[in-house]
């Protein structure tokens, strides 16, 4: 078993009443409209589990994401990395880009379409300066391999892969450097039924077979029942209910959280197990 594969599910990333808030153009000349994009959040990251982040848009889901990055600086409260508040010189925002990696959601415009997949991969590990150049491409070929893409797909370019096959490869990128966590904001909300379930039953295994924490942010509640172990439901930037996925989904305290259970249909119903 690998070091990596080894991890205890220790605390990686923590959130400490975090707060970002924006100035609105929407206010008068002399009293602009503040709008509290996420309004004291606390959550905890820890290896080898997910948390899922659910809620309508415009909740403040995306906002939190960038945070969790570092994208975005947050107003108020704190970010942790490993009980750490993460530094903003460029030698600590460059480590934490190293342990933090994200996958976005529409991997048509997140991967660079004159790159082949194989330097589109490669390419976080140049930037790091990872191990020499034969390291590099062997690790290539191991990633990909792990998100279950033939080698010939080193060479396409993404037009040449279908919906599915560029989003492993969004998911290759992201492993390339080793991460603790993967921040995934809804990453597969542009995907067919049964090409999603694929890749969720993709993240699972890594997350498994790797022990690294993942946030999967999703406005998908049954989504995020799949692939959960712990669960924040946010409305207007606010936590609404938070704690173990399978206590908030089965037992929800919250109307919000009931309605948006009752408004979702189980878009994974027919394509898994």
């Amino acid at each position: 078993m690998s070091a990596t594969a080894s991890r205890t599910a220790e605390s990686v990333l923590s959130l400490e009443n975090l707060e970002v808030h924006f100035t609105s153009r929407t206010g008068s000349l002399f009293r602009r409209k503040v709008v509290k994009a996420v309004d004291g959040i606390s959550l905890e990251v820890r290896s080898g589990r997910t948390v899922g982040i659910v809620g309508e848009s415009g909740s403040g889901k995306t906002t939190l994401a960038n945070v969790l990055v570092g994208l975005q600086e947050p107003t108020g409260g704190r970010l942790l990395h490993r009980g750490k508040p993460v530094g903003t010189g460029k030698a600590d925002r460059k480590a934490f880009g190293k342990a933090v990696t994200m996958v976005f959601q529409n991997a048509s415009t997140a991967l660079n379409p004159r790159m082949t997949t194989h330097d589109i991969i490669r390419d976080p590990m140049d930037v790091h300066a990872m191990g020499g150049a034969p390291d590099r491409s062997k690790r290539v070929y191991e990633l990909l391999d792990m998100v279950g893409l033939p080698t010939s797909a080193a060479e396409a370019v993404p037009a040449q892969l279908s919906g599915g096959q560029r989003q492993r490869v969004a998911i290759a990128r992201a492993l390339a450097l080793d991460p603790e966590v993967i921040v995934a904001d809804e990453p597969t909300s542009a995907l067919d039924v049964s090409v999603r379930a694929q890749v969720l039953n993709l993240l699972i295994d890594l997350k498994k077979e790797l022990g690294i924490g993942m946030v999967f942010i999703s406005h998908d509640i049954q989504t995020v029942r799949h692939i959960s172990d712990d669960l924040l439901v946010m409305t207007q930037g606010r936590a609404v209910e938070q704690g173990p996925a399978q206590d908030v989904l089965g037992n929800p305290s919250e109307e919000y959280t009931r309605s948006l259970l009752n408004s979702a249909p189980s878009l994974l119903a027919e394509t898994t197990p």
